[in-house]
């Protein structure tokens, strides 16, 4: 969340960047509830110290033998208690307000990003590879998959409905192949420690990293509990330091962990939702980096190469974009997204967004550092990125590597884990 103090001073830049980020919240109503929040706190501090005065003062009346001055007193002390009671009711429940609306106003992008829709205003800032040319018709993923016995579309419907995906056979050893290498690339070339976190989460998690209050809509909630289904590891992974206090020695900290998602993805009806495009439940590594303020944008170009090159290593062609303030999440202040080329389907599709949210997901989630043992708490700033997701990462493999015979060449980093250099049917 952005400081109260921030918002107080600087109001219109708060209502600029829910502008541009095309989320809605009253900036006017919270400047009024601070005010009154303000006031009343004041009013409470005065008759708390009427409060204090006067006790000391019945105790000198009633050495001195003025009784009737001192139960004057005690009466004029009962009613300020009752005053007092009435406004921090009113305080708490005047901050209360204060505290669901902060949570519902988006964080601040940084100066670089464009203002304006993702259509015109995303900028390309880096392109690696070619398209593959075919001497064949190339076949989209989900051909591809059927065909070789990689993936059952039906048999995942029957079991949960649409928008889900069955791997079998060899599809679900590459999946598993896929996970164990990036995990391995992440750990062994890019330094990060690698953490299993669980897959379900309390409400004020989700809170620590922005999905709640605003997109409860647009995730899975298990009311008996009230427990959600992540939507990604950045999560609880984030939240593993919630409420605690670093050492800036420490920083930065870097995790990897790869975790299913769950996405309901509510509003997402008619949209490109064959095969593997776009499903409720799917597999992704997660990197997450916390780290000082005076590095977290440096940060950010570090983590961003750390998920291009695994695009890299697999030989897919792919483009990076910076995102525009309307295709930016609620909480990121700056994000990149590498989009990897499907030939079959002739587009390309996001397999990662790397974000950095500066303070705005520590202020939530309660983390900080210090830079000395004497040294005030400061917020650190957190990151992340896919490093990569699953589903749309096979669908670009597939499609790269799909050969005229019907089978799909397994590119060379992956070959020792599936133990053979192509997908054929079984």
């Amino acid at each position: 969340m952005l400081d109260l103090r921030f918002i107080r001073e600087n109001p219109d830049a708060v209502r600029r960047a829910c502008e541009v980020k095309r989320h809605a919240a009253d900036i006017d109503q919270l400047l009024e509830l601070d005010q009154a929040w303000r006031d009343a706190t004041s009013r409470a501090d005065q008759i708390r110290a009427l409060v204090k005065s006067a006790s000391k003062e019945i105790g000198g009346l009633m050495k001195a033998g003025k009784r009737d001055e001192a139960e004057a007193k005690k009466a004029e002390v009962a009613a300020a208690k009752s005053q007092l009671e009435e406004i921090e009711r009113t305080e708490g429940e005047t901050r209360a307000e204060i505290d669901d609306l902060l949570l519902r106003i988006p964080n601040l992008p940084h100066a670089d990003v464009k203002a304006g829709p993702e259509e015109t205003c995303n900028e390309e800032v880096h392109r690696w590879g070619e398209p593959r040319t075919f001497d064949f018709k190339p076949r989209d993923h989900v051909e591809i998959a059927e065909s070789l016995g990689l993936i059952d579309f039906k048999r995942a419907a029957k079991l949960a409905g649409s928008g889900f995906a069955c791997f079998t056979g060899l599809g679900a050893k590459l999946e598993r192949a896929l996970i164990g290498w990036m995990i391995d690339m992440h750990v062994e070339r890019h330094g990060y420690r690698e953490v299993s976190t669980p897959f379900i989460v309390t409400s004020e998690v989700m809170v620590g990293t922005g999905q709640l209050p605003k997109f409860a809509e647009d995730m899975y909630h298990v009311p008996k509990e009230d427990f959600w289904l992540i939507p990604t590891a950045e999560v609880p992974v984030t939240n593993l330091h919630r409420g605690e206090i670093l050492s800036a020695d420490d920083l930065p900290i870097k995790y990897v962990a790869h975790t299913p998602c769950f996405r309901s993805e509510a509003g997402s009806y008619g949209k490109d939702v064959r095969g593997l495009s776009r499903v409720h439940q799917f597999d992704k590594v997660e990197m997450v980096n916390f780290t000082t303020p005076e590095t977290s944008w440096d940060q950010l170009e570090t983590l961003r190469r750390e998920a291009e090159e695994v695009l890299e290593a697999l030989g897919l062609h792919y483009r990076t974009l910076r995102l525009s303030t309307e295709g930016m999440t609620f909480a990121s202040a700056m994000t990149y997204d590498l989009e990897v080329w499907a030939p079959g389907a002739k587009r390309f599709y996001e397999v990662s967004s790397a974000s950095c949210y500066a303070d705005f997901q520590a202020r939530r989630a309660g983390i900080r550092f210090r830079r000395t043992s004497e040294s005030k708490p400061e917020f650190v700033h957190t990151l992340n990125a896919s490093g990569l997701a699953l589903p749309r990462l096979v669908i670009a493999l597939l499609e790269t590597y799909q050969r005229g015979d019907g089978t799909v060449e397994v590119p060379e980093p992956l070959r020792h884990r599936l133990g053979a250099d192509a997908l054929r049917p079984e």
